[in-house]
């Protein structure tokens, strides 16, 4: 009897011809939630899109699955932990939409410098107002590119066909790869008071959140024309329009908002705005590659092959039981050392110190590879293209193991050398708690700690002396943030001193600046460590 396939939403007929010779493929409305769960108890795979919920109910009605596959990018309606917890894989179509997402922005763009939506709506309603929706060439002008991600790149690459000036801000590349691509890394500030044109492509984190607000539309170069066609809420939305309202911004081409489906907007108001739903992703070609994608995932998971696209490495590879814990800590280690050292290093080396090392540890490298880039690109970071987009960004990552270690059963460090020379480093290990596995931080750039590595942590550097932590304190205390936790390391009596604090809710780049500004901190960084 051939594994069982279950289709629970639309997918295009070539990818359905890839499993039909091998599996037996079953149909099921999966918004229908009973229907759904009954079918699921012959699978071995189920194939979604985003209407779909698979969690941990549609994960227990599944006793012999074994691959649950999303044809897009996104992951939110499959609960990954609770599919790892029961070794079902799960595996997505992380650059099916990357073309489509970049001719997205250009299409934005170029509408909006030649006011294409607003003169095709006069025409409609009768009117041949020709001077009135005078537009703007590109050629000559500068764009900035808000991240040089994969759509980043595709956007770049495109635009500068029109004979543009490109610049770009993205703190987590090397400058070198931005010359390869015939860009010029700026600053943000600087991006802002020299584009004609600006395009937005970044992941939606704690710290890209609000990035384009009412302080940075105040800089921006008169008449510059933006466009988001990445996520909602990297630009204040109300902000844009009242730069639109006081002509400081020239137009605006928005396919994402901060709240969706969205249908009523301040940004609506204005013929020089392009706005559309979200349509990033909606073409016929970016659903055609999704399925074809997922399919063949589908096909090798259920073949027992490597899987190219698998998400949960835990699911689709072979780790052993005592290197199982180290893994969400050497992940967890990646995001700290990205927040704290506040670029992406030019060299990343992952030392594994412990009883461990006697097993095959370098998954433990692809897990902190994972975390280094995971606040930091467009696209979902798996255990399979995080090396990729290390390379990509000339980032060389190496592992190093020792038998021994100093105090900890097994200690896991991810230290680094940034662009400008500098290094960085981040220690840590598990240990048992209440009967579970809990990440501890015991060190960051060689300060000692020990802290849980849970929650959302706060890092703050600055010279020690009394009153700091009720400054602090005080400060978060007055932007609603509860600090669960707290812990101050220093190398000496009024030397330089690092406080980690676990909060219970995130604290926005304004409030973390001014938290900062507030004890003169030489450097604050903040990093989200709960589950996705």
């Amino acid at each position: 009897m051939n594994p069982v396939v279950l289709i629970a939403e639309e997918l295009a007929p070539a990818a359905i011809d890839v499993l039909a010779h091998d599996f037996d493929v079953r149909h099921v409305d999966g918004t229908d939630r009973p229907a759904l769960l009954a079918a699921l108890a012959d699978a071995h795979a189920v194939i979604v899109r985003s209407a779909t919920q698979i969690d941990a109910e549609a994960l227990a009605a599944a006793p012999q699955l074994k691959v649950v596959a999303r044809a897009g990018v996104g992951l939110d309606n499959v609960e990954v932990p609770a599919a790892t917890a029961r070794g079902v894989m799960v595996v997505n179509a992380p650059t099916s939409n990357i073309v489509s997402a970049a001719e997205q922005a250009i299409a934005l763009l170029l509408a909006v410098a030649r006011n294409t939506a607003s003169a095709s709506a006069a025409l409609k309603a009768g009117e041949w107002k020709r001077s009135k929706y005078t537009g703007v060439e590109l050629q000559g002008k500068t764009v900035g590119v808000v991240g040089l991600g994969r759509i980043g790149v595709l956007f770049a690459q495109r635009i500068a066909a029109f004979g543009t000036r490109l610049i770009a801000y993205d703190p987590y590349i090397q400058p070198a790869r931005a010359a390869q691509l015939g860009v010029r890394l700026v600053g943000l500030e600087e991006l802002l008071r020299e584009s004609d044109f600006i395009s937005i492509h970044l992941p939606k984190t704690p710290e890209t959140l609000g990035l384009i607000g009412e302080k940075e539309l105040a800089i921006v170069k008169p008449g510059v024309r933006i466009v988001n066609a990445a996520r909602g809420g990297l630009v204040d939305e109300q902000a844009l329009a009242d730069a639109l309202a006081e002509g400081r911004v020239g137009g605006a081409g928005v396919d994402v908002y901060a709240k969706e489906p969205c249908t009523s907007s301040p940004l609506f108001a204005f013929d020089n705005v392009v706005a559309t739903p979200h349509l990033g992703a909606s073409t016929a070609e970016a659903q055609d590659k999704a399925g074809l994608a997922v399919a063949r995932s589908v096909k090798l998971a259920l073949q027992g092959e490597f899987v190219p696209d698998a998400v949960n490495v835990q699911a689709g590879g072979v780790v052993a039981e005592d290197v199982r814990p180290l893994l969400p800590l050497a992940e967890k280690l990646g995001k700290v050392f990205t927040a704290v050292a506040g670029v992406v290093a030019a060299s990343v080396t992952v030392e594994v110190r412990g009883e461990v090392v006697g097993n095959e540890v370098s998954v433990l490298k692809l897990a902190a590879t994972k975390g280094l880039f995971s606040s930091v690109v467009e696209e979902q970071v798996t255990y399979v293209n995080a090396p990729h987009l290390a390379a990509d960004r000339g980032v060389e990552v190496e592992l190093v193991t020792h038998p021994d270690t100093a105090d900890q059963p097994n200690l896991v460090t991810v230290r680094g050398v940034l662009p400008d020379g500098g290094t960085a480093s981040v220690s840590g290990t598990v240990v048992q708690s209440a009967g579970r596995d809990v990440v501890r931080l015991t060190e960051v750039d060689g300060f000692d700690l020990e802290l849980s590595a849970e929650g959302i942590l706060l890092f703050f550097r600055y010279a020690d002396r009394p009153g700091v932590v009720g400054t602090i304190g005080s400060i978060l205390g007055e932007s609603s943030v509860n600090i669960a936790a707290m812990q101050v390391a220093r190398r000496s009596v009024g030397g330089e001193a690092l406080m980690t604090l676990t909060v219970d809710s995130a604290v926005g780049a304004e409030s973390l600046h001014n938290a900062a500004s507030s004890i003169g901190a030489t450097a604050a960084s903040a990093v989200d460590l709960r589950e996705e």
